[in-house]
């Protein structure tokens, strides 16, 4: 926990330093995320505790005086199955209680640190709302306090709540005193865009608008709001991961509802622009198509000049030679532009579908996880135990060097399956096991071995199975060696 928990201010320490954030906001920060890490911590601190315990029992001969009294390996494991069936039954309330309501605190906290200061809410290369009408995005920040800024845009609301007001500059400088809840925004080497609001609607058709380049222009935003911030107020409440198993199931079920109707409605809003929905299973025949009946045709019965004329609309070639040139024409465009609709429609709807199947995604897949986890701390006592009682090593030399290896092979394949279920190439249910699965049959295979007092490769055997093959494929070899 400590290692990771030092990884963490790593990963937070460029938010957070030269701030001016005490160390008590700091440290609590730490706090409420440190619960975040036990998913990671836990199955590695079971398969390290267990191949420390059984392999320094192995290395003391311990099992041997067992085994010579009588205990088998799974009569001298029988307590700490116990235990450790405990220990997952723990793991999955942790995950399921303790851990939601630690993100629950640590994302507000540090919502609520952002808005406190102005220079923490400025993300690089991505709008950030400052205020209550300025929206900004820079580039890059830099600077002691990373009040510096390139390549600024501005977009400011008007009274309205209209975006009305673009300003984009080369440089900026966050201007703040401690004593003043006024924030200047200095901005060097820039443009200055707004429309204007015409009048009359003759003119509001032309789109009038004022531009204007500066060389310095000061920004002043009130922060009289972002000053008063409550750093123990809690607002947002409804992130996948602030949520328990009862509250994932009903969430669930409401989004695979909501994305079913959604889903079902676009696609048949796209079915009826096509048009497709207005073809008939039995075409109707106008007065041009009836004109069009070739000579001769009076000799056919009625039945047989539908028929004919059936056999027409099925051909698409054959039915547009019904009309004339320009009406061929027009008909090519309409069904060009219809198509360029719908693919420009799809496109633009393509961001918002993905982004509900993700959400939907990420709740199957937290709502799994939290099984998985304490599955996988069982699991990996079986895997870690045996192994221990084969090495016959303890201490931190060997032991830590398996124990790692092990955990990053099922670590990383949990990050794997885990990105592949977020964007639906994999099942999220599947996401969720697909590690712990892996290594069930390794803490089977290993559990086997130990309980056989058998090395954990034969090599013996391996060869044995080797000469067995070879004497098959020989048969002539093995009747000359027996005389």
């Amino acid at each position: 926990m400590f290692i990771f928990i030092f990884q963490a201010i790593w990963f937070f320490i460029d938010e957070f330093a030269g701030k001016d954030i005490d160390l008590e906001i700091v440290g609590k920060f730490l706090f409420y995320y440190s619960p975040n890490l036990v998913p990671n911590v836990l199955p590695l601190t079971v398969l390290l505790a267990s191949i420390m315990t059984f392999g320094a029992l192995a290395e003391n001969y311990e099992f041997a005086a067992m085994k010579a009294s009588g205990i088998s390996l799974s009569r001298a494991m029988r307590s700490l199955i116990v235990f450790i069936a405990f220990l997952s039954f723990g793991t999955f309330f942790f995950a399921n209680n303790v851990i939601p309501a630690a993100e629950y605190k640590s994302y507000n906290l540090r919502r609520n640190i952002a808005q406190m200061k102005p220079a923490m809410a400025i993300s690089e290369g991505s709008f950030s709302t400052i205020g209550e009408d300025f929206s900004m995005k820079v580039d890059e920040k830099h600077g002691p306090n990373d009040n510096l800024l390139k390549n600024v845009i501005i977009h400011q609301l008007s009274n309205g709540g209209l975006n009305r007001k673009v300003i984009k500059s080369v440089e900026g400088e966050l201007i703040g005193s401690e004593n003043s809840n006024i924030l200047q925004l200095k901005l060097l080497d820039g443009n200055y865009y707004q429309d204007m609001e015409a009048k009359s609607r003759d003119k509001r058709d032309n789109y009038p608008f004022a531009k204007a380049h500066f060389e310095a222009y000061t920004i002043f935003m009130d922060l009289s709001e972002l000053n008063n911030i409550d750093l123990e107020e809690e607002k947002v409440k409804n992130t996948f991961k602030m949520l328990n198993v009862s509250e994932l199931d009903y969430a669930i079920d409401s989004l695979a509802r909501d994305n079913d109707k959604i889903f079902t409605n676009f696609g048949e809003n796209i079915y009826k622009r096509t048009g497709a929905s207005n073809i008939q299973s039995k075409p109707r025949i106008d007065k041009k198509v009836k004109e069009q009946t070739p000579k001769g045709d009076e000799e056919l019965t009625e039945a047989e000049k539908e028929e004919k004329r059936t056999m027409l609309h099925k051909n698409i070639d054959s039915t547009i030679t019904l009309y004339q040139d320009y009406r061929q024409s027009q008909m090519i465009d309409m069904a060009l532009n219809t198509v360029k609709n719908t693919k420009s429609t799809l496109e633009g709807k393509k961001w918002d579908l993905n982004r509900r199947i993700k959400l939907y995604n990420h709740h199957v897949l937290s709502l799994h996880q939290k099984y998985a986890l304490a599955f996988a701390c069982f699991i990996l006592f079986f895997v870690g135990a045996p192994l221990g009682a084969i090495i016959r090593k303890g201490g931190l030399g060997l032991p830590m060097v398996l124990a790692i290896g092990l955990f990053l092979i099922y670590h990383f394949i949990n990050i794997f399956t885990k990105n592949y279920a977020e964007d639906g190439s994999l099942s999220p249910v599947l996401g969720a096991w697909v590690a712990t699965v892996i290594m069930l049959p390794l803490g089977i295979f290993l559990t086997r071995r130990a309980t056989a007092d058998k090395a954990l490769f034969d090599s013996g055997g391996l060869l044995t199975v080797i000469g067995d093959f070879f004497r098959k494929l020989n048969p002539k070899k093995k009747s000359d060696a027996s005389n």
